[in-house]
């Protein structure tokens, strides 16, 4: 399985938000709302092996499991909604406990540094950034777990955390890409076996 690890800086972490201010109100949720639908869109079809994760303001998670997913579709704003839908029932995800919000939506109590803690047990740990090794230049591992931020580079506790946890820190190019972009871009390295085959 394929893992996208996304963390919101600014992201709302409750419910009182407007679908029509995604950009400003709602902390940049429009980032995340299209890394989500990066991560699972193909056209006319959806990815049901890849499981994203939302890190929202370092205090909740969301949990995103493409085998499970409905209602998901391809604008940031039935994503959001979704997202808001999930944020409604905060108080029924109790410390580390997943509560699922809708199908394949779960929202737990976690923050970065736990949430990372879970992903080192189900796959190598990849750091997508700008500063980083060519991808090319890697092997494309198995299980992978890329990290990325969102509009915001990583907060110095979190580079710490994944210098200490991530097998490989790679960049997907030359040019620094949106957060979304990367993990379509991600996507087609791994469905080519590293560029290797089309």
């Amino acid at each position: 399985m394929r893992q996208f690890i996304v963390i919101g800086h600014d992201a709302p972490a409750d419910p009182d938000f407007s679908l029509d201010d995604l950009t400003g109100g709602a902390g940049r949720l429009d980032v995340l709302c299209r890394c989500v639908n990066s991560t699972f869109f193909l056209s006319h079809a959806i990815r049901e092996d890849v499981r994203c994760r939302l890190v929202l303001r370092d205090e909740f998670t969301l949990r995103f499991e493409g085998s499970e997913l409905r209602r998901l579709n391809p604008d940031e704003r039935s994503t959001a909604a979704l997202i808001r839908k999930a944020l409604e029932r905060r108080d029924e995800a109790i410390g580390h406990a997943e509560v699922e919000t809708s199908p394949g939506v779960y929202l737990s109590r976690k923050g970065f540094a736990a949430t990372l803690d879970d992903a080192v047990r189900e796959g190598t740990v990849v750091e997508l950034h700008e500063e980083g090794n060519p991808v090319v230049d890697v092997e494309p591992p198995e299980d992978p777990v890329f990290v990325l931020s969102d509009h915001r580079d990583f907060a110095e506790r979190e580079a710490a955390l994944l210098a200490e946890t991530a097998a490989a820190r790679v960049r997907l190019g030359p040019k620094r890409l949106h957060a979304d972009h990367a993990i379509t871009v991600a996507h087609n390295y791994l469905d080519t076996g590293g560029y290797a085959r089309y």
